[in-house]
């Protein structure tokens, strides 16, 4: 416990520029020449430097050297300060003159003495400039604290962290700053006496008397191995010596009364949304910062782009403890970060801990204070044998209460908030958590060891460590209580999402999917989970999610979820209007990706079962549903009924948002038919109705459909400025699916006025947003024009694929390639899912070609659909209709 008090210091007791150096070039893994090679100096000056032979290196060399190391902050400053020599009124070396007198007045008269720092040097930290702003203002400021305690799990950098805040805070403490490492088995007299020892007393009230006046700080390292004498030395030592302040680390707090906790945090890892940032945003990300750092030392290669989204997974996976980080990244010696991701993934509490790390130069000495051997082990226990040991150790400090709440709480992959955690800690007998249990005194515990990260100030702010989680998960398994925790959890999550489902068709629409979008991965666990075990709990969390999956652009994955848990035997005997709401939520899928013709009975069939139940709400969302999908097969006049029943029905009941919904579907009708200015007034009552009941979702919608009643009258020009705006809050709202339909008014606009470059670009950002909702690469758009036979979009379905082919068809009539622009415009009536663009196409396919056939074709479509051309349209036309004795019936 007691320290080497005089190995790593100068004459003034602060720690020497040649032990700095040696300590950090080790630290990094490097030989004297390779740190020679890499800061650019000479061996030599390297080896001179460590063994004491040059006392004033040259500033240039010493900020070589620094840099070399990749030394920052603290650690750098305090590097540089060491090599500035003893200061004016310390005596000099042996082998140095005294140093000349200075003729700057201001400096007339002995200067005062640097404090002595009893410590070893600070090390560099990653992520850590925050805490040690902090910490060393709280250190350094009055009135604060006596006691501050760094807590955490084994690992997460306290000792390091408690080096790096008492350098950076010596210089408030002219009685000196010194630490004392804890051994296992110490008792109060070893404590007391190697605290006084470091201090420069063998007695208290020789202490007292030195420090009279004086601030000092004493570092105690790893109290949790002596937790009794380290609190009963504290409350002597705090008593007597009022100047005296104390920083110490451990597993857990001291006790003692004013004493200020800090828990220490992992690392910040990136999201996984970060993965293809790119190597330059991923490593501003302190975690993966560690881990390349330490990589580095094993291999000469930086990570490669392939490697990249196996490093941010790692990095998430250990949890951005940097033990855990340390230990992965020395095993990028053998193995790639791709094979270490496969091959220790799901093994991160087997990573093996060093059985004899290294001791810190500084912390140990060879004898105890007294010049006896003290009773306390004077060396660094050895770590524990694997992360899941350390944890283990943490794991029984808690009670058998806070053991069971933890392996519940372990059922959260993510971050939760205090509700969840009390719906998770309710009693078996209260599953619905009617009876509330106040979770704080437990979480308060947990965050004290270290177990468990509170980030932010939003609601889901708690998080417990990674190791810690797959940590309580074992134990939940070896009690034979994971199958009962992981019910419990999907219901939570159920009730959860139930909760904020009903948001998700209103003004509250931005943050219900933003609170959705933070338990995601909760939600697909407990989806997962639940599909097994309890599907009637998975049939109602899916029925939820519908409008969340549409809106995150996971139509495809989320229809499937609902087709299987509908088809469960388990579920045929659920809520009839329960399975209305799942039945209803395939079809709405469907539409997403194409696929809404098949869905067309199971439209009228959750229709009819809403109209059963009287379900008033569920019936309103199913004629919306059904008249979409009807327009997708032509079913124009029954799609109108549906909209007018709806909004009859809106009215009836009082229903302000659904009556801007069908005013809003009845306004797509009268474009049908030619009646812009009705379209027109019927989208200036969506605008007013929603938003006079906050709705600005249906606002957005109202703008998009704006702007294609403005293409479709010529004003191209407001046509792209009212699509963008609508795009853009589209874009904020995450409806992708209405998004990419908007965008392509917009590319319409663009190419049918001749701003071809515009429209080019905007094609490239739709086919992109189709390439994404596939799942494919993106194709290239930017070239030459290229021929029907080359665009890959067409091959994958979907709404917008008709759109890219009108788009690229007027690109080309505009560039007067009337051939290729015939393909486009074939390929666009073939595409279309919506009858009014293959109509458009048709159009654009006879103005081509001057085909008969063509013509033959439009007027058929004409008649199905009921379809009225529009006043350009027709005049487009008239030549050639007028070849043909007449424009028919169109």
């Amino acid at each position: 416990m007691t320290p080497d008090h005089d190995g790593l210091r100068g004459p003034s007791g602060r720690t020497g520029l040649s032990e700095l150096l040696r300590a950090h070039r080790r630290a990094a893994g490097l030989t004297q020449a390779e740190l020679a090679a890499r800061a650019g100096v000479g061996v030599r000056t390297v080896r001179d430097l460590e063994r004491g032979r040059s006392v004033r290196p040259q500033r240039t060399t010493v900020g070589l050297l620094a840099e070399a190391l990749q030394l920052t902050g603290v650690t750098r400053a305090a590097f540089m300060a060491a090599a500035r020599g003893p200061v004016r009124g310390e005596p000099a070396p042996p082998d140095e003159p005294p140093a000349p007198p200075s003729d700057d007045p201001s400096s007339a008269g002995p200067a005062e003495p640097d404090p002595p720092v009893a410590l070893p040097p600070p090390v560099a930290l990653i992520g850590r400039d925050r805490d040690v702003t902090e910490l060393a203002g709280m250190l350094t400021t009055e009135p604060g604290p006596r006691l501050v305690s760094l807590v955490g799990l084994t690992g997460v950098g306290k000792t390091a962290l408690a080096l790096s805040v008492a350098h950076a805070a010596a210089g408030a403490y002219p009685g000196g700053v010194a630490g004392v490492l804890i051994g296992e088995g110490s008792d109060g007299p070893d404590v007391l006496a190697a605290s006084m020892g470091v201090l420069g007393a063998a007695r208290l009230p020789e202490l007292a008397a030195r420090l009279s006046g004086r601030p000092a700080l004493l570092v105690m390292d790893a109290v949790e191995r002596a937790p009794g004498p380290v609190a009963e030395t504290l409350h002597r030592l705090t008593g007597v010596l009022p100047s005296l302040r104390v920083l110490v680390t451990g597993r857990h707090p001291v006790g003692l009364p004013g004493e200020r906790v800090w828990p220490v945090a992992p690392l910040d890892v990136p999201p996984p949304d970060a993965d293809e940032a790119g190597p330059a945003a991923l490593g501003s990300w302190p975690a993966v910062a560690l881990f390349t750092a330490r990589l580095a030392q094993v291999r000469r290669e930086p990570p490669t782009s392939d490697e990249l989204p196996a490093l941010a997974a790692l990095v998430r996976r250990l949890g951005g403890l940097p033990l855990a980080i340390e230990l992965m990244a020395a095993r990028g010696r053998l193995l790639n970060l791709t094979e270490l991701l496969d091959r220790y993934g799901d093994r991160v509490l087997d990573l093996a801990t060093p059985a004899d790390p290294p001791a810190h130069p500084g912390w140990e000495g060879p004898e105890a204070a007294g010049g006896r051997q003290s009773a306390v082990d004077i060396t660094r226990t050895a770590v524990a044998g694997t992360l899941r040991d350390a944890v283990a150790t943490s794991y029984r400090l808690l009670a058998p209460d806070e053991r069971a709440a933890l392996r519940r709480l372990a059922m959260f992959g993510n971050r939760w908030s205090v509700e969840q955690a009390e719906e998770m800690l309710a009693d078996e007998a209260d599953r619905d958590g009617t009876v509330a249990i106040d979770p704080l005194p437990v979480l308060h515990r947990l965050v004290e060891l270290g177990l468990l990260s509170v980030r932010g100030t939003g609601s889901f702010r708690f998080r417990l460590l990674d190791a810690v989680r797959d940590f309580a998960v074992e134990q939940a398994a070896g009690a034979g209580e994971l199958s009962c925790l992981r019910r419990r959890h999907a219901e939570v999550v159920a009730r959860l999402v139930a909760r904020t489902a009903t948001d998700l068709a209103g003004p509250r629409l931005p943050d219900a999917i933003h609170r959705l979008d933070e338990v995601s991965s909760d939600i697909s666990s407990a989806l997962s989970h639940a599909a097994a075990d309890d599907p009637l709990t998975a049939l109602g969390l899916a029925a939820s999610l519908t409008r969340w999956w549409r809106f995150r652009g996971r139509d495809v994955a989320g229809r499937q979820w609902l087709l299987r848990l509908l088809a469960d035997p388990r579920t045929a005997d659920a809520d009839p209007v329960l399975r209305a709401w799942a039945t209803l939520g395939v079809a709405r899928l469907a539409a997403e990706h194409g696929a809404g013709a098949d869905e067309l009975p199971t439209a009228r069939t959750a229709l009819e079962m809403f109209r059963q139940a009287g379900d008033v709400t569920g019936e309103l969302e199913a004629r919306t549903v059904l008249g979409a999908l009807l327009i997708t097969v032509g079913g124009h006049d029954e799609a109108r009924e549906q909209a007018e029943a709806a909004l009859r029905l809106a009215a009836r009941h009082g229903r302000m948002r659904d009556l801007a919904v069908a005013q809003n579907s009845l306004a797509w009708h009268e474009i049908r038919v030619g009646d812009l200015a009705a379209a027109r007034r019927r989208l200036a009552a969506v605008d007013r109705l929603a938003a006079e009941g906050g709705e600005q979702r249906l606002r957005v919608l109202a703008w998009a459909n704006r702007a294609e009643v403005a293409r479709l009258e010529g004003r191209y020009a407001d046509a792209v400025d009212q699509g963008r705006r609508a795009a853009t809050a589209l874009s904020e709202l995450g409806d992708p699916g209405h998004r990419r339909r908007v965008l392509g008014t917009v590319g319409l606009a663009l190419a049918q006025d001749g701003r071809a470059a515009e429209a080019t670009e905007v094609l490239a950002e739709l086919r992109a947003g189709v390439a994404e909702a596939v799942g494919v690469p993106a194709p290239r758009v930017s070239g030459p024009p290229r021929q029907r036979s080359e665009d890959t979009v067409l091959s994958w379905g979907g709404p917008e694929v008709g759109i890219c082919a009108l788009i690229e068809g007027n690109l080309a009539l505009h560039r007067g390639e009337r051939e290729l622009a015939a393909e486009w415009f074939a390929a666009a009536a073939d595409a279309g899912h919506d009858r009014r663009d293959v109509v458009e196409a048709l159009v654009g396919l006879a103005a081509s070609t001057g085909d008969p056939a063509v013509l033959d074709r439009l007027d058929r479509a004409c008649r199905e659909t009921g379809i009225r051309l529009l006043p350009q349209e027709s005049g487009l036309l008239y030549a050639l209709t007028a070849t043909r004795g007449g424009s028919g019936t169109r």
